[in-house]
Parts: C-alpha cells; structure tokens; sequence
C-alpha cells in the first residue's frame, strides 16, 4: 500500500514540537525515502531528491546520517521491525485454537499499520539487485516461517506437518498480495471458514474466527 501523503514530524500533532533550527528529523528523512522506494523504486532514493521533498537543504542530510547506505540500512532496519517483528509477535500470541491463532497471523495482512505489504514488496524487488538485502530477505522469510512453525506446534502439530502448513499459509499470503487480489471485505470473510479449515485440516469453530471478522471490519482492510 502506498501512501499519497507523508506526515512530516513537524506536521504531526502528536509528536513534540520541534524547536530551534530543526526543520525536520531523522524519522522525516526515512518516511520520505520509504515513500519513494515504495512509489519508484530503490534506484530513485537519493539525498537530493529527498532534500528537495523535505523543502531543506541536502546538507541537513549529515545530521543524522553518514551515507546514502546509512539511509538505506535505516529503511531496512525499520521494514524488518514494522513487517517482520509484527507477525512473529502475533504468532506467538495466546490463542484458544489453531483457527484463533491463524486469525492472529491474518490481523497482520487486513491492518496496514501492522504490516505494511507495499514496503515488503518494495525491498522484496530490491534484492533482485543487492545481494545484501537479499540475505535480509531470506533471513526475514526464515524467522516469519518459524514463528508460524512454532505457531502450529504449539497446537499439536508435529514438527513436519506444522512445517508444510506454515509454508502454505505464509506462501499462499504473500502470494495474495503479490496477485493484487480485487475483492469486497463481505467476499473474503465469506471464505474465511473455508480457509482456515484448509490451512488447518481441522474444521474451525465460529466463535474461533468470529473475532477477527470484526475486526477486518473495523479496520476496514483490503
């Protein structure tokens, strides 16, 4: 998901003030270069450009990083920390059964401020041509799958079968957004039932699910 309007610190009404000479901060800097690499692409994040968005001078830029490359880790830092940290949290949350823990997992894909799927789909096309964040990628993979191993383990699955149930869920998801899926809210809940009694092999109650239909709701997801 891509955002058409960047809340700049100095704009926010609940961050602090800014005081003295600061125009803007660092999370400014790395809100703009998220933007862009999400809107155009890795090869479009530069300190000029972003100065120029930021209405400041390129030499602001040094305040609060060395490089270029000191940007581009500080993305890749928070892209790990908003997308990754988030689903391994919501895996490992309580859960009455496997369909209320899946639920869990499926919070993170309907809420944007929870997983933001234009952001890891921005970095995913970047490893296409670093070999560094590639290593991030398969990393990031690596510890989401373990936490949905260890998601389905918890509910007595045996450690192959909580294996390959987490590969389908993870992969069938991500595979989702990539196909840019159109459909009402009122159609995929209606699937709901459906999907988690396939992912599972085990027939979901509705009281287990019922919660995250409200919610989606709520949040209005897509």
């Amino acid at each position: 998901m891509v955002d058409d309007v960047v809340v700049l610190h100095r704009d926010d009404p609940d961050k602090d003030p800014l005081v003295g000479h600061v125009k803007v901060t660092r999370q400014d800097w790395i809100n703009v270069a998220r933007h862009i690499l999400v809107s155009e692409g890795i090869s479009q994040v530069k300190i000029l450009t972003i100065s120029e968005r930021l209405e400041v001078s390129r030499s602001s830029f040094y305040w609060y990083f060395e490089s270029r490359n000191d940007l581009l880790d500080a993305l890749l830092d928070e892209w790990e920390n908003r997308n990754t940290a988030t689903i391994v949290k919501n895996c490992g949350m309580k859960a009455s059964g496997i369909g209320a823990a899946m639920c869990n997992f499926f919070r993170c894909f309907i809420d944007p401020e929870l997983f933001d799927r234009g952001l890891d789909f921005a970095v995913r096309e970047w490893s296409r041509r670093d070999t560094d964040v590639r290593n991030r990628i398969d990393k990031a993979d690596e510890g989401r799958l373990t936490a949905i191993i260890q998601m389905f383990e918890a509910h007595g699955y045996g450690s192959y079968e909580a294996d390959c149930r987490a590969r389908i869920l993870y992969f069938m998801q991500l595979g989702y957004h990539a196909l840019d899926v159109n459909e009402t809210m009122e159609v995929r809940m209606s699937r709901l039932q459906g999907y988690l009694d396939g992912f599972s092999g085990r027939e979901i109650a509705p009281e287990e699910y019922q919660a995250l239909v409200d919610f989606a709701y709520e949040k209005g997801g897509n």
